[in-house]
């Protein structure tokens, strides 16, 4: 494998096994959520975390079952009432429909997420893991939203356990106050599985553990359904894909932000799609890039694709017959671990600015950072996109500027102005546009079209146009047809690029392509002969303002 060290393959391999070890009781648990059984968990986690690792885009992600992916799947689940065959069908179909976004090029839209929805994201995510470890930690069974997290924080006094608190008190130790020295050698994750496993077993601590592991290779089989089912699991099937699609790409972009490195969205969604595809094949459940465990490999010292690929051939060991030594490992010490996982995710860059941060980028970012806790990590994306792009929106609408003027034309002297020998010039109106011209500043022009009239040309000057689109063309037909019905002849002065575009748009069925000019000094030119010249159009002009 290209780039692979000593030191590289040493971080991976304890990247691989910490990743593992996360991953093993999340992928048993997300089974048996899913409503398929826990088999199905870690048949994800390793199917897919394998192709993705070696397929995907993203060299250090860590794959398989999460927790929106898996919310979906047990929802689909209920919608085929319980019906395991059709809900692989729908995962089959979402793994291709991934393999067609991919091809698409879809992933690269992701990177123009704005950072505040990306911190929102990254801090809502350390909390939840902070919150939902907080029970286990405390020999408590565990509970699977933030908002019980928060309910049952009450009942903690009462509830805990005093073995428990041992336990994760040390690894809470090992993992915050170990020497740099020893964790350049081993990660503390590892390092604290490793000691109060032992310790635990060695002073005959009560605690909860991962328990009995499922064993044995799964049946391979095509998934099935019927005709009048089509419709239902084609739109789950969208469902789950582009909520896979925008899971995986999230977590890319964090481990883009921990690794200093940049991944490829499209091979992204292809490896997932490939790995999802085939996951639906053995039973397994869906699955996306996992942050909390992409997080763990990282820190863990994971840097090449050997570590993902490590991850899930250690769960594939688990799977044949390894399971009794992972069965003993205590809840709390997984607990003591991804608490400090959470803590390591929440943005702090951004947190040591919030005082001097925009205050839409820090709206902005709160939001996300609560929906995100409290209600849907999919939604807090998309809540905090739209939101982030309709303050963009003002902010570019307050900086474009529309006027409406009188030029004044000098005609004495000029040929065929004889009849105007006593007047020195006349007044054509110009519209000066600086600035974008789109949806959100047409309206400023529209508000302007009674300024526009009482004159016989109207002169629009785009030339500080960068781009427009099609609400701002939309508007312009209608302001010309409205100065048209007055008598007003208008011309327009635009750069090359959005004079082809008007004339592809069909700007020329209300508007001679002859008024369309890229010079200001042409149009001028223009609107004195239409005004002067005897074959003009136009009677003369002898008044001046109009």
């Amino acid at each position: 494998m290209r780039g692979l060290t000593y030191k590289s393959l040493i971080g991976d391999i304890f990247g691989g096994v910490t990743a593992s070890v996360i991953a093993l009781p999340l992928a048993l648990a997300f089974g048996v959520a899913s409503g398929v059984g826990a088999q199905a968990g870690i048949y994800g986690a390793i199917i897919l975390g394998f192709v993705a690792a070696l397929a995907g885009g993203t060299k250090v992600q860590i794959s398989g079952p999460t927790g929106p992916m898996t919310i979906v799947a047990a929802s689909t689940l209920v919608l085929f009432n319980g019906d395991v065959a059709v809900l692989m069908a729908a995962i089959l179909l979402t793994g291709l429909f991934q393999i067609v976004l991919g091809l698409l090029k879809v992933g690269k839209f992701v990177k123009f997420v704005p950072y505040p929805v990306i911190s929102g994201f990254m801090s809502g995510i350390g909390i939840i893991i902070i919150l939902l470890q907080i029970n286990p930690l405390l020999g408590i069974e565990g509970v699977s939203s933030p908002l019980d997290a928060v309910a049952s924080l009450g009942n903690i006094r009462s509830m805990f356990q005093v073995d428990a608190l041992y336990a994760s008190g040390l690894a809470l130790l090992i993992v915050f106050f170990t020497p740099k020295k020893i964790a350049r050698v081993i990660p503390t994750p590892l390092l604290a599985l490793v000691t109060v496993t032992v310790f635990s077993q060695l002073t005959g601590l009560q605690l909860a553990t991962i328990g009995i592991i499922p064993s044995g290779l799964p049946e391979i089989s095509w998934p099935s359904f019927s005709g009048s089912q089509i419709t239902v699991v084609v739109t789950a099937a969208m469902s789950l894909a582009v909520l896979g699609a925008i899971d995986s790409l999230l977590t890319s972009l964090v481990a883009d932000s921990l690794t200093k490195t940049e991944h490829n969205s499209n091979r992204e969604l292809i490896g997932q799609g490939i790995g999802n595809a085939l996951t639906s094949l053995v039973g397994g459940i869906p699955g996306a890039g996992a942050t909390m465990r992409t997080v763990v490999n990282v820190k863990s010292g994971g840097t090449t694709r050997l570590s993902g690929i490590l991850h899930a051939l250690i769960l594939l060991a688990v799977l044949l017959g390894l399971g009794k030594y992972a069965a003993v490992v205590p809840m709390a010490v997984l607990a003591a671990i991804l608490i400090k996982v959470g803590l390591d995710i929440v943005d702090y860059r951004f947190i040591k600015i919030i005082r001097k941060a925009p205050k839409h980028d820090l709206a902005i970012m709160f939001t996300v950072l609560f929906l995100t806790v409290f209600v849907d990590l999919i939604m807090a994306v998309g809540v905090g996109v739209v939101l982030a792009s309709v303050l963009l929106t003002v902010r570019v609408t307050k900086q474009v500027h529309s006027s409406v003027n009188d030029l004044q034309v000098p005609v004495k002297g000029v040929a065929g102005c004889e009849q105007l020998d006593d007047d020195e010039s006349f007044y054509v109106r110009v519209v000066d546009i600086d600035g974008p011209f789109f949806f959100g500043s047409t309206s400023r022009l529209v508000g302007q079209v009674g300024a526009m009239l009482g004159t016989k040309i109207v002169i629009f000057n785009c030339l500080k146009v960068p781009f427009i689109d099609l609400s701002a063309f939309f508007a312009l037909s209608e302001i010309i047809l409205k100065l048209k019905e007055n008598d007003i002849i208008p011309f327009i002065v635009v750069n090359d690029e959005i004079k082809a575009k008007l004339i592809r748009l069909d700007i020329s069925s209300i508007l001679h392509e002859k008024h369309i000019y890229l010079s200001f000094d042409q149009a001028v030119e223009h609107a004195r002969n239409h005004v002067l010249l005897p074959d003009s159009h136009t009677a003369p002009l002898h008044d001046s303002k109009s």
